[in-house]
């Protein structure tokens, strides 16, 4: 073959809002699929438990919110042992705070790869979320030990679970485009985002019911966090807890319309980030 008939590849930046590209995050999956794996290996790096944080986490925050807010402040619980209901309102908040974190992080810890070769940048910000799910599907040990210590099965609606969680996903990435964007050039991004996910944990019911709110109004309203349709969903299809109802249709909405916005922004900013970073 002559050297003037060898394929060439073009890059150049995208010239619109509309230019997504996201058909290369297929043809660049192996290399997503090598950082979700490297994501993994790094975080439990040079750590004397290994994976097993992954479940020591989740199990010390349920005790500690079973003592403060089930025991000392007497929160319902659904008619649930308050226990197995603070570890099904962990799980998918742990995902979602796993996956916010990671992603908003993702682009300045990668900055030797993204400074020295071309590759779809959303692949690493997406890696990085998806790589906690290694984490829930190693905590759902703990779930289920509990659930078959309490005699608690989960009910037919469990098959919704993968909705639930994808909607958990989808509203961390969403959110976590924004701030990877943004911390490449607003280093500061990394103290305001562990305040602001403290604040958004307080908002969503992960240690109290939703039953507490009982206007439909307001319940609406309260579904303006996706977390809380997220949370109660999980709480639904394993716990047989009310159905999450009113607070679902405004988390899907809410969760569609930050992870389009996120997109948009971060293809947006892209074209920067091997210049700034």
């Amino acid at each position: 073959m002559s050297e003037t008939s060898l394929p060439v590849t073009r890059v150049v930046p995208p010239t619109g809002w509309a230019e997504l590209r996201l058909a290369e995050l297929v043809e660049y999956r192996e290399l997503a699929a090598f950082l979700v794996w490297r994501d993994v290996k790094v975080r439990y790096k040079q750590t004397a438990l290994g994976v097993a944080w992954a479940i020591l986490q989740p199990l010390a925050t349920m005790v500690l919110f079973t003592i403060v807010f089930g025991r000392l402040a007497g929160l319902p619980s659904d008619g649930t042992p308050y226990p197995l209901f603070a570890l099904v309102g962990l799980l998918p908040w742990q995902v979602f705070a796993g996956s916010l974190t990671g992603a908003a992080q993702s682009l300045v810890g990668s900055a030797g790869l993204i400074t020295k070769v071309y590759f779809p940048r959303l692949v690493v910000p997406l890696a990085s979320a998806l790589a906690t799910l290694v984490d829930f599907f190693v905590a759902s040990i703990v779930l289920a030990g509990l659930m078959a210590y309490y005699r608690v099965m989960p009910t037919a609606a469990v098959v919704t679970l993968p909705l639930f969680l994808a909607l958990a996903l989808t509203t961390a990435l969403g959110v976590g485009l924004w701030f990877a964007a943004l911390n490449v050039r607003y280093r500061d991004v990394q103290y305001v985002l562990p305040f602001f996910m403290q604040l958004w944990l307080f908002a969503s019911p992960v240690a109290y019911s939703t039953s507490l709110i009982h206007s439909p109004l307001a319940r609406a309203v309260y579904g303006l966090n996706p977390m809380a349709g997220a949370i109660q969903g999980f709480r639904w299809a394993l716990l047989g807890a009310p159905p999450p109802g009113v607070l679902l249709w405004p988390s899907v909405a809410v969760a569609a319309a930050l992870f389009l916005s996120g997109l948009f922004f971060f293809k947006r900013m892209e074209e920067t980030f091997a210049d700034v970073i």
